[in-house]
C-alpha cells in the first residue's frame, strides 16, 4: 500500500507542458500544446482505472516585461491546489515551479534542470526540482527525463481523432529527511499524450494502474460551481 500511494503521488505530480498555438516558439512540437488564452480554461481529468479519482488543470497565459508565459495549475478533486508550473512560451523552458507544502503554504521550488520539452525525437530532456515535503519535514527531489516516443499519431480526444505525439517519462522521486539523513527513492515511468489544439490530454503508467484521461474542458464559473458545492 505504501509503495502504491507513493507512486500515485509521483504520477499526481506530473506536470503539463504548453505553448502558444501559432506563436513564436522555436520548438517543433509547439502545435501539440495548449493554445494561448488569457481567460483560464479548466481541464477535468478522470482516472479511468479508479473512476472516482479526478484532477483539474487550470491553464492560462500572462504577458509581462519578460514576455509571454503559460501557467499550468494542478488541483486535487476537492479544489486544493497542489502545484503550478510557469513556462516561457518562446523557449518552453520552465521558469518557476510552485508546490504546496504540508502546511498548505505555496512555496517556490528550487530548479536544477528546467527542460521538459524535447527539440526532436531523439533528444532526452531533464527536469529536476527540489521542494518541501507534503506530509512531513522531508525534502523532495523530483526528476523527470522525457523523450518523444511517437509522432503524428491519431489519438482519441473527447470523441474525436486528433493529431498527437507521445512522450515517455522516466521519473525519480527522492525523499530526504534532513534530521535523520535518511533517503527514500521511488522510481517509475509514465506515458503522456499531447494533442494538437489541446495540450496534455492523457497520461498513464505502463501497466495503466494509474490512468488519467481528459473528460471535459470547462470555464472558470463551471469549475467553481463543482468544487464549491
Amino acid at each position: 500500500m505504501k509503495k502504491l500511494l507513493g507512486f500515485s503521488l509521483l504520477v499526481l505530480l506530473l506536470a503539463s507542458c504548453s505553448t502558444e498555438k501559432g506563436g513564436q516558439s522555436v520548438n517543433p512540437y509547439f502545435k501539440y500544446f495548449y493554445p494561448s488564452d488569457t481567460i483560464p480554461k479548466i481541464y477535468l481529468f478522470r482516472d479511468v482505472a479508479h473512476g472516482l479519482d479526478e484532477q483539474f488543470h487550470r491553464i492560462y497565459t500572462l504577458n509581462d516585461s519578460e514576455g509571454q508565459h503559460l501557467i499550468v495549475e494542478v488541483y486535487a478533486a476537492d479544489g486544493r491546489i497542489i502545484e503550478a508550473l510557469n513556462y516561457n512560451v518562446d523557449s518552453l523552458d520552465v521558469l518557476d515551479h510552485m508546490v504546496v507544502n504540508r502546511n498548505q503554504e505555496k512555496t517556490k521550488a528550487e530548479l536544477f534542470k528546467n527542460k521538459l520539452i524535447p527539440m526532436n525525437n531523439s533528444e532526452e530532456v531533464w527536469f529536476a526540482s527540489r521542494f518541501q515535503g507534503f506530509l512531513d519535514s522531508t525534502l523532495i527531489l523530483k526528476e523527470i527525463k522525457r523523450k518523444v516516443e511517437g509522432v503524428e499519431i491519431l489519438h482519441e480526444v473527447l470523441g474525436e481523432e486528433v493529431p498527437s505525439i507521445i512522450m515517455k517519462d522516466k521519473i525519480r522521486l527522492t525523499n530526504f529527511n534532513p534530521f535523520t539523513k535518511k533517503e527514500n527513492l521511488l522510481q517509475g515511468e509514465a506515458i503522456n499524450y499531447f494533442s494538437e489544439g489541446y495540450g496534455l490530454v492523457e497520461w498513464h503508467t505502463p501497466d495503466k494502474k494509474v490512468h488519467y484521461k481528459l473528460e471535459k474542458i470547462m470555464d472558470q464559473a463551471e469549475w467553481l460551481s463543482i468544487i464549491t458545492r
